[in-house]
């Protein structure tokens, strides 16, 4: 199966283009260039790389969140685009499960998380298993909340912590509690692409794929549009 993954949720995005489960070409956005005049110019490149044509493909898998509103747009309307006019299927993966599924240790539980700007973490929590179980749903939350309610839910039981980005955990004091514990946070590659289509794989051999119509964003935050709005009213 030849697989085109994208991740466009942050400014940290990128491409791969997988053979199964190898992948074969990677391409990361430097942040510098908006995705809508970035994404499909590096596609061409990823695929000519690999001496690979678009009707070549057997499938996508594309990040659906959470992230910024604008790259998650970018890159869902441009896979939904080529599922229409290929007909192939579509994996929709998680950026959070794609940073959790990293963790290595053999802490039962895992908590990964993302900077969301305004103070706030995109937040998740999983108990290890084959695959590991999400425990609850995704979140948006202050990080010293994320951090209270994640050790609570665990009990007595260790964390491991996974991020991009350690220190919007790391660089809150309440964080001292659980590094006196000897809990550290894994500082997981910005390059997600390549994880993204691996996970996208798994589920294509689980016949898990969804169409155009049936693709969706998973922003967990509501749009600045719709927050301004309300609060005007």
């Amino acid at each position: 199966m030849l697989l085109l993954a994208l991740d466009t949720c942050d400014p940290k995005g990128s491409v791969a283009l997988l053979r199964d489960d190898q992948v074969l070409q990677t391409l990361a956005h430097d942040g510098s260039e908006d995705y809508s005049s970035w994404l499909l110019p590096a596609v061409k490149r990823v695929l000519g790389a690999a001496g690979v044509a678009m009707t070549d493909l057997d499938a996508y898998a594309v990040a659906v969140g959470p992230g910024s509103f604008t790259g998650v747009r970018v890159g869902l309307t441009t896979v939904k685009a080529w599922a229409e006019v290929y007909g192939r299927g579509v994996a929709t993966v998680s950026r959070l499960d794609a940073l959790a599924v990293q963790a290595s240790g053999a802490e039962l539980y895992v908590a990964a998380f993302a900077d969301a700007r305004r103070g706030q973490v995109f937040g998740a929590l999983y108990r290890r298993g084959t695959p590991l179980k999400r425990i609850g749903e995704e979140m948006v939350i202050a990080p010293e909340k994320f951090l209270a309610w994640a050790t609570d839910t665990a009990g007595t039981d260790r964390i491991h912590w996974i991020s991009t980005q350690p220190a919007c955990l790391t660089e809150t004091e309440t964080w001292a509690t659980r590094r006196s514990m000897r809990e550290t946070v894994s500082t997981a590659s910005a390059l997600l692409a390549p994880m993204i289509g691996h996970l996208g794989y798994g589920l294509a051999m689980q016949n898990r794929l969804t169409d155009a119509l049936a693709l969706d964003a998973n922003y967990v935050r509501r749009s600045d549009a719709e927050i301004f709005w309300k609060a005007n009213r």
